[in-house]
């Protein structure tokens, strides 16, 4: 039976983004042996999206509230993109040291996650964001 999943992010500087993990994001790791780090990851979800290209899979990190969230990665001077509304949310790109990108996005869409979201009251009778 399948309990967990694993994810491997290319690099062309994977110690400095290994530390970047660590050090910036503060993701916890366990050292694997000879100094390689694997990190605890926020609980995930997982989509299927059509595509003709079978091989490209992409990693992207949710929050809550993305003004803030890039402000507090800006704050420890990353590299962050302009947020752009698509949608299924509001979503920006952050720089790893090695150079790759990894997309961080405020959801618009029902999560089969348990996490509490937290909600902004709109007018009089209140709703989600």
């Amino acid at each position: 039976m399948i309990n967990a999943a694993h994810i491997v992010i290319f690099s062309k500087n994977a110690e400095a983004d290994r530390a970047f993990f660590r050090d910036v994001l503060k993701f916890s790791a366990v050292d694997a042996g000879r100094g390689w780090l694997i990190f605890a990851m926020p609980p995930a979800e997982a989509a299927f999206h059509d595509s003709e290209i079978n091989t490209k899979h992409e990693l992207y990190f949710m929050c809550d509230d993305i003004a803030a969230t890039l402000k507090d990665l800006k704050a420890k001077n990353v590299d962050v993109s302009a947020v752009h509304e698509e949608r299924w949310g509001k979503m920006a790109t952050f720089t790893l040291p090695g150079g790759g990108k990894i997309g961080v996005y405020e959801p618009k869409h029902r999560s089969p996650l348990k996490f509490k979201r937290r909600t902004k009251k709109r007018g009089a009778s209140g709703g989600r964001r």
